[in-house]
Formats: structure tokens, sequence, C-alpha cells
């Protein structure tokens, strides 16, 4: 079964293994989705990640999850912002900055996906992907 939303995907089989406490998660590969585990990973929201790829160039993201000494996840929510019906673009002055800093946005520049803290810095807007927290 084909996905419309690869992104939201990748975000939504994140959300429930971390609710059901899963080591880790198996998710389809694509150079968008590493880059948005490489930031998570930077950011301190999942633990690593794994690519597995074939002979053609297909594989899998083995993702590892984050938890506390008490077996809580460090991401308590993510979001989809931008969806393939209705993009949400942002300008450097309006990337969001949420629960005193320590969610993170997540953005598609010009210069390739940045957390929303870096592009605010380098003063880059654009595609706003997602929100964690």
């Amino acid at each position: 079964m084909a996905v419309s939303d690869p992104v939201a995907d990748f975000l939504t089989r994140i959300r429930n293994a971390s609710r059901a406490q899963r080591r880790f998660v198996v998710i389809g590969w694509s150079k968008l989705k590493e880059g948005i585990a490489e930031i998570l990973k930077a950011q301190g929201f999942i633990e690593s990640y794994l690519i597995e790829k074939d002979e053609n160039h297909r594989g899998i993201i083995r993702v590892y999850l984050k938890y506390t000494e008490r077996r809580e996840s460090v991401i308590k929510g993510l979001e989809r912002v931008s969806k393939p019906g209705l993009r949400r673009y942002v300008g450097h002055d309006d990337i969001p900055f949420f629960y005193g800093g320590l969610g993170l946005s997540i953005l598609s520049t010009s210069q390739g996906l940045l957390p929303g803290g870096e592009a605010k810095k380098r003063k880059i807007g654009g595609e706003l992907l997602c929100r964690v927290w």
C-alpha cells in the first residue's frame, strides 16, 4: 500500500512505538526520513538509528527510542505541521519557539533539513515539517 505522506507515517510509527514502549521501530528508508532521524538523534530525542540498504538502494531505518530511567519516553509528542494538502512555510522570524525551548521544530530549507534553532540562527526560513516535544 502506497503512503501518501511519508513524513506523517514516520512520525506516527515513532509515536506508536514509544507509547507501546518498544526498544526500536523499523521504517522504510528515504533521505528525508534519514535527515529527520539525524536531527532527532542530535537533539537527544532518540538514542540512535541504523540504516540497512539492499542492492536496489531500498532499505529500512531502525530507530532506537530513548527512555528515562523510569521507562518514560523522552518523546512526549510529535506533530506534523506542513501537510501535503496544506503546506506551511515560515520565515526565520516566525519559527515557533515552544515549551520554553524544550520543543524542537524541524524545517526543510534551501540548505537542507535544519532544527528550528539552527535555522533561526542562520536566518533561513522554509517549510515547517514537524514539531517534537
